[in-house]
């Protein structure tokens, strides 16, 4: 199965826009299908696609919490640290930290323990991702790659998921001097990935391998990035010491709680 033609079939038919009555019943039974909570949204009707609701934005600003807040809405599948640049997508399964990071790792900066956050954002969840505290954007990388299931029943049957697949890596500076790394990856019917500051990107598109550094780039906490078009995964890395969480495994977060503080 090639999972990036599907993906971009998928796309097609999320993005069309049905006549009203057909649009308002795929709508109800995507919401009622998810258990999706419609109540921080405009309703299920007022949007004309699939895609427009999968991409719903909040009607009001959700309050930041204080320190490092989740970027996203979804559930912490492992939160722990790492070393020897192994961490793992959920127990018992790896992923490589330098084939993941790719040309966004200098030799050196990870070389001790780090620490990692592995975000799964689910079909229901609220898709889009914020600034985790205030930032320095010092670069983004495109890395083409499959579009594999990030789900858990996907994630326990191989190893070094994350590395596979298409994602977006921002490398950052924390306001404590030390640096981390987002990774947005991909999933399967994930049609695109959106980020405000760079237009150049558009995943899933057939695009070659990118690779932009920023001067002066700068987020304030709960800043808008981009968007992903369905559910996906949001992977955090960072040098030891520089988070620490007072969240665990295997709990629910929405974008703007407190999650740790900077080390």
């Amino acid at each position: 199965m090639d999972y990036n033609k599907f993906s971009n079939y998928f796309g097609l038919v999320a993005h069309y826009k049905f006549p009203k009555w057909l649009q308002n019943t795929i709508n109800n039974w995507y919401v009622n299908h998810f258990k999706i909570d419609m109540s921080e949204f405009n309703p299920a009707h007022s949007y004309d696609s699939l895609n427009a609701l999968f991409t719903r934005k909040l009607k009001s600003p959700r309050i930041i919490g204080p320190g490092i807040v989740s970027p996203s809405d979804g559930l912490s599948l492992e939160c722990a640290k790492g070393d020897n640049l192994r961490a793992y997508s959920i127990k018992s399964r790896e992923y490589n930290i330098d084939e993941l990071l790719g040309k966004s790792l200098k030799v050196g900066e990870l070389d001790d323990e780090f620490d990692y956050l592995n975000i799964y954002l689910s079909p229901r969840d609220y898709h889009h991702y914020h600034a985790p505290c205030d930032i320095q954007i010092l670069s983004l990388e495109y890395t083409p790659g499959k579009l594999f299931s990030v789900a858990k029943s996907a994630l326990l049957k191989h190893d070094n998921l994350y590395a596979q697949n298409e994602r977006v890596t921002l490398k950052i500076r924390l306001q404590n001097g030390k640096l981390a790394w987002m990774v947005f990856v991909g999933a399967l019917n994930v049609g695109k990935m959106k980020f405000d500051f760079e237009p150049r990107i558009t995943t899933n598109a057939n695009l070659s391998a990118a690779f932009y550094e920023y001067n002066n780039l700068y987020l304030k906490s709960g800043e808008h990035i981009g968007n992903f078009e369905l559910g996906s995964t949001i992977v955090i890395i960072s040098q030891n010491g520089a988070i620490n969480y007072t969240i665990k495994s295997d709990e629910p977060l929405k974008q703007g709680q407190s999650i740790g503080k900077l080390g």
